[in-house]
This record gives C-alpha cells, structure tokens and sequence, in this order.
C-alpha cells in the first residue's frame, strides 16, 4: 500500500461487502467482477465486464454519458492513475479527489434529502387517504352529496310477457281458472272446500267430505275464479276414497283442467296446490312430493278400514278449505286431490285429519289422481262408485305384515286359496307392513285386474281383484 492510497489514511474508504475490510496492496482478492489485484506500478485496474455497474446499478451503455468523476469535481488525476473518462460512473460518494479503484461494491448510502422525500411521499399519502376517506364517506351516508329517495324514484317498467314454463307462476296462470270454491250448507252443518272442473258441461272432482253435509236436501254453491256463482248437486260419492262428483248448470266457457298421473310420481318433485284455504279463494302454493303410498285413514284414527286411501305426501301447505283443490306437477297436470292433513293437537291423533281441520304443519296428504280418475269415471257413468276389494277382514300381523281374517264366501280372496290366518307380507312388489297398507294397496288398483299375493311362509298366490258398488253413508 502507498502513501497515495487514499484508502489508507481515509476511514470513509470503501470496504469489502463480505469481511469489511479496507482495500490491502491496492485491490480484494477474489473481487466479484474477476480476480485483478491492484497493479504494482500505476495500472489502472479494469473491471470484468459486468452488465451493470457494482455500485450503482447503472447500465455501462448510460455511464458512458456521465460526466467524468475527476473533472467533474475539478480534481487532479491522482499520480499513477489513468484517468477513467466514460466507466465507471461518477463515484456515489461524491467526494473531489477521492480515486476509483477496482473495490468491492459498496451499499449506497441515503442522500440527507431522503428523508425530507420519504416525509413529502407520507405526506401525499396522507393526502389521498384524506381524499379517499372523504369518498368513502359520501358514499356511506356523508352528507357532501345530493339526497336519494326511494320515494322519489319513477316506477320500473310493468312485467310483460308469459311465465317462464315450469314455473310455480306458469301453474297458477294454467291452473287457477279450473279450480272453484264450493260453500256447503246442511241441516246440522255449513262450511266450505275446494275443488275443480273436469269437464266444460260443469263436472267438478271433489272429496266426499267436503260435499256429504248436502247430500239429502243441502245446499252447495261453485265460485269460480272470475266471481261467477253457480248452483251444484251431487252426482255421486264414494266414502271409501274420499271421492265425490258434483255438476254446476247455467255457466259457460268452463275450462277443464289437464289431468296428469300419478304413478310415475317421484319423492322430491315439485308440486303445487291451489284452494280456498279459510275461504281465501284462489290461493297458490308450493312445495315436493314429500312420500309416496302413505296408508291413511281419512278421518283420523276414529276412521276405519273402508276410508284408508294410498295418499301422495307433500309439504305444500294445505289448510282448512284446501280440501278437493288439486295438488299439480310443474307442467300443471292435476296428479291428487288433496283431502287431509297431519294436525298434531288433534283429539284423534292428527293422522288423515280432513283439509277442514286442523292447521298446516307440512304433511298434507293427496289421493292419487290415477285412483280419482277412475271412480269419478265410473260415477259419472253409472251414478255410483265401485270398489275394489278381496272380500277378506285384515289385522296386523304382531311380526310384521297383515294377517287375514274371516274370508267370505265366494269372494276373490277365497277363489284364490286364501285362508285366514294367512299373513301378506308383499303384493307384486310393494312391501306390505301393516293392514292400512295391504287395504290401501287393494284400493288402488282397478277390479278385475290381477296381483300376486306373497305370504309369510313363502308361498305366492296370484289373486283377482274384484269390484262392487260403494252404498254411500
């Protein structure tokens, strides 16, 4: 090292990124840019060439444009120095005099200035928050910008065009003209259901219990979605399914309503029912096939055998008044009547409560419209209902299935070889769990129409059913 080393004698000198060392003989050893010690005898030492400069971070292309560090600054060139014009670029520590040798790249240090920068950048930063901040509040509620109104707002446009097929609003506009409110009147009771056309010459679909209170001398009248009122007389009821038939005269234009099926109904499918529930005629709602075959007896546990019906369950709320209304799929095919409720405080236990009683609780009960179209077919044809049956009393079975009892003579049940004591524990393929569910599964198919009978001991019996006339109370 020389006397003319500034490094020497200067405790600002540059000093190695790594150890912190001062520059020995001139140079570092193993320099990032190359091994080049500092020359013996006045050799400038050159740097590698790097694609930008160690300390500054300049590209050499831009340093070659810089202004010379030595005259610059209106210094010497050092004694045995080459003066170094275009690169490398004006030393970062700005001190006149001081030489650039081949050092280590020093950090660079903060210009006094930064700090006054880095106060006036807070400063803008501040400012725009502040601006921000004044726009967050107008537009959460600050009162710098004009007052909205709700009120003050012009009416959107009116709804055109029809309902989306498939809709709940499709059904009700599709449906809705069909179904009637019926008031009732007899000499110990008045009250009011539901039900709907089936015919354009005033046929109207039912349930027996909505109708019976003016069956001998009482009075019913139809009220139609357009105010319309017409008189009614029964046609035909059938206890036993809980299925009446009623006719209105003197009105015309009567629209029929699309009767679908029911048994290809599915536990989940969108449903809706449409009734004068509490005499609110006209009233739409909506909900899914909740279970299907559910052994109900209409008219609670006080009911008997002979009014079990094979009930579609829904959700859809049905209230006092939904009775005899139609219980729709989503393409406004009829596929139930509703006729019953699940009303939990009542005296009898609630189970098949008629839609004139009780409240809705989300399990309403429909008769399958396949069994309704049937019997109201054969009451408009003949004035009276026909049901099928076996001609065999039934009880539980304590193990499970239903066991028969006294066969009567002559009866399908006896034709077949049935005997009492015999316990059902499947019809075709449907699981037979109790006396409502064989009664039940009896009831929905037609007379005359066959099924196989499994039996607890494993013997099948292949069974007629047979059919005759419903003697109403």
């Amino acid at each position: 090292m020389t006397e003319n080393d500034p490094s020497a004698h200067d405790p600002a000198a540059p000093r190695h990124p790594e150890t912190g060392q001062q520059p020995a003989q001139g140079g570092w050893a193993g320099h990032p840019y190359g091994e080049q010690a500092q020359p013996e005898s006045g050799g400038t030492p050159q740097y590698s060439e790097p694609s930008y400069h160690a300390v500054t971070g300049a590209d050499p292309a831009y340093g070659a444009q810089s202004a010379n560090p030595w005259s610059a600054q209106g210094a010497q060139v050092p004694s045995g120095q080459t003066q170094q014009s275009v690169y490398p670029p004006p030393n970062p520590y700005g001190q006149p005099g001081t030489s650039v040798y081949n050092t280590p790249a020093a950090p660079p240090q903060p210009k006094r200035s930064s700090g006054k920068l880095l106060a006036g950048v807070a400063l803008v930063a501040l400012l725009v928050g502040g601006i921000a901040g004044g726009a967050v509040g107008y537009l959460t509620g600050g009162t710098s910008g004009p007052a909205g109104n709700a009120l003050d707002a012009p009416k959107p446009a009116q709804q055109t065009g029809n309902a989306p097929a498939g809709s709940v609003e499709a059904v009700a506009q599709k449906l809705s003209p069909s179904v009637v409110e019926l008031q009732v009147s007899g000499q110990q009771a008045a009250g009011e259901g539901s039900g709907f056309v089936i015919s354009t010459d005033g046929y109207i679909l039912t349930n027996n219990h909505v109708v019976e209170v003016a069956a001998n001398g009482g009075q019913i009248q139809a009220v139609f979605q357009d105010g319309k009122k017409a008189a009614a007389k029964v046609v035909g009821r059938d206890p036993t399914t809980d299925i009446a038939v009623v006719k209105v005269s003197g009105v015309s234009n009567l629209t029929p309503v699309e009767i679908g099926r029911s048994d290809d109904l599915r536990v989940g499918q969108s449903v809706v029912a449409i009734g004068s529930p509490f005499e609110l005629a006209g009233t739409v709602t909506s909900g899914i096939v909740s279970s299907l075959h559910r052994p109900v007896r209409a008219g609670g546990s006080s009911g008997d055998q002979t009014t079990v019906m094979d009930a579609v369950q829904t959700d859809a709320a049905i209230n006092p008044g939904n009775s005899g209304g139609p219980l729709a799929n989503m393409a406004g095919q009829v596929i139930g009547i509703n006729s019953a409720i699940y009303s939990p405080q009542s005296a009898s236990g609630g189970q098949g409560q008629g839609a004139s009683e009780g409240g809705n609780v989300g399990i309403g009960f429909a008769i399958p419209i396949d069994q309704a179209r049937r019997t109201a077919d054969t009451i408009i044809k003949t004035g009276q209902a026909v049901q099928t049956y076996i001609g065999a009393q039934v009880k539980d079975a304590p193990q499970g299935g239903a066991e028969l009892g006294a066969i009567t003579a002559g009866s399908p049940a006896e034709k077949a070889g049935l005997k009492a004591g015999d316990i059902v524990t499947k019809i075709d393929e449907r699981p037979i769990d109790s006396a409502d569910t064989l009664v039940a599964a009896v009831r929905t198919r037609a007379p005359d129409e066959k099924a196989t009978f499994t039996l607890s001991d494993g013997r099948t019996v292949e069974v007629t059913l047979g059919g005759q006339p419903v003697q109403p109370n």
